[in-house]
């Protein structure tokens, strides 16, 4: 267990872990949903998770909408990567800019689920169906972000060539 604490980095702590645990709070104070458990390390890994989830949820949704909507403008990712390399404050920079975006995610995430609460007692098949739209749609986003990180990785060897 002591060899996994000291693994964590600060990004996962900021950008997963910790947003995991407050969007778990606050969904069980806002909805009839629970992710909490008394058991420590079972928490901690649910927390996680969810705070993975919430995060690869900013990535992929709400992160391109802020973009498409012109609210925020990425530099190209070529320069991003050549500054990194010659300021290493941008890590630091971009590992806050990313906790401020899956707290965005979280509030949004908060958002559609008492939406989705609400509209399970109108529309009775989603509540029947939950786990395995759950399911679902963890599955796209796993599916989608994968995707992606591959890309960032090609991209970045092919800049490395280059």
């Amino acid at each position: 267990m002591e060899k996994i604490v000291d693994k964590i980095t600060s990004y996962n702590l900021f950008n997963y872990l910790f947003p995991g645990v407050l969007f778990s709070i606050a969904l069980e104070h806002l909805t009839p949903y629970s992710l909490t458990y008394e058991n420590l390390i079972i928490a901690a890994f649910v927390y996680y998770f969810v705070g993975l989830i919430v995060s690869r949820f900013a990535s992929l949704i709400v992160e391109p909408l802020l973009r498409w909507t012109r609210f925020i403008k990425f530099a190209e990712y070529d320069d991003f990567i050549i500054a990194a390399k010659e300021d290493p404050k941008i890590d630091v920079l971009l590992e806050t800019n990313n906790m401020y975006r899956t707290f965005v995610s979280a509030i949004v995430l908060l958002v559609a689920a008492r939406g989705y609460e609400l509209l399970s007692y109108k529309v009775p098949f989603l509540g029947d169906y939950k786990w395995w739209i759950l399911i679902a749609s963890l599955l796209v986003i796993f599916l989608i972000s994968y995707r992606k990180q591959t890309s960032y990785i090609k991209r970045r060897v092919e800049s490395i060539k280059s």
